[in-house]
């Protein structure tokens, strides 16, 4: 797998821009960036905070109710009219604590649920969350925080019933990232073994992707899976005409949060890199709304601040 500086997706890809928006985003990092009908939903976060919308259409930003309790370090899932935050921790630094419950928001009524319960084995946070043919697929995660018990689990969770099927674990343990679904594969990218037992909070981060194949019921070996070019965790995911797009982070190797947009093709097995965003930053999200990938808040540097009130705009076609 190469990375190579390939020309624009689109004639009209341009580069990242602060917008100047109206009101803006609560500071915080550790939470997930959604798209839902058009808008950007940021929720959770360290700390209880509002669910904040963006509206592209007006340029306007306002406070919905906060979350019931501290949830960060999850992966925002729509279904149907729904939110779901998946893999939700709650609690401080460095012994936070994953969710006994799924936690589902609902934007037309601006509430929370929390309805079915997680098995207690198999309860964690930070891990990869993806929809897919009616149910939510959980990827990795970690058990104790950030101190230890990162794991390789795979699961998938009906919303409808409840039911929780345990699956063939991923190939590589990992926390601190975010999947996709292209066609009938899930990508976990980015991630790293997080133990702050060992000294090791960000250092081992992890460079290989792991992809499963719907159709096949099966992880890829290795040697079919690409290499992430710059490796980091806390780094967003989002698919996009059939390419996966990695960006921001942290990792050991730098102070600064990582930049970096990167552009993962399947039907050519190469690496692209996008223009970069403005702002490094983590722990938040990349969602598309018509024209145009967002992100907004998160950290601006490893660990956990400065948190950034700031919204990122690149153009993709003119």
């Amino acid at each position: 797998m190469s990375l190579v500086q390939a020309e624009s997706p689109d004639p009209g890809l341009e580069v990242w821009k602060t917008i100047a928006t109206e009101g803006h985003p609560t500071a915080r990092h550790e939470a997930a960036l959604v798209g839902f009908q058009n808008k950007l939903y940021l929720l959770g976060g360290r700390r209880i905070n509002p669910v904040d919308v963006y509206d592209p259409k007006t340029n306007v930003w306002t406070a919905n109710s906060e979350t019931p309790m501290e949830l960060h370090h999850f992966q925002g899932v729509v279904v149907e009219d729904a939110i779901y935050l998946m893999g939700a921790m709650t609690g401080p630094y460095p012994r936070e604590t994953p969710l006994e419950k799924v936690v589902v928001y609902h934007p037309a009524e601006d509430r929370f649920d929390f309805v079915h319960s997680i098995p207690e084995s198999r309860r964690r946070g930070g891990a990869g969350a993806v929809y897919h043919d009616g149910w939510i697929y959980l990827i990795g995660g970690i058990t104790n925080g950030h101190v230890d018990g990162c794991r390789p689990w795979f699961d998938r969770y009906d919303p409808k019933t409840g039911v929780w099927e345990i699956m063939p674990d991923a190939p590589h343990m990992r926390d601190h990232f975010q999947a996709a679904v292209i066609g009938n594969r899930l990508y976990a990218a980015g991630g790293r073994v997080t133990s702050k037992r060992d000294n090791a909070v960000f250092s081992q981060t992890i460079s290989k992707l792991d992809v499963y194949d719907f159709e096949i019921g099966e992880w890829l070996p290795a040697e079919q899976c690409p290499d992430l070019p710059t490796k980091r965790a806390g780094n967003s995911v989002v698919a996009i005409e059939g390419k996966l797009v990695v960006g921001g982070g942290e990792s050991a190797d730098q102070k600064p949060a990582h930049d970096q947009i990167e552009v993962f093709d399947p039907a050519t097995k190469e690496w692209a890199s996008w223009p970069s965003l403005v702002q490094g930053r983590h722990g938040t999200g990349l969602v598309r709304i018509g024209d145009s990938l967002f992100t907004a808040s998160g950290s601006g540097n490893r660990g956990g601040g400065p948190e950034l009130t700031t919204t990122e705009r690149l153009v993709l076609t003119q």
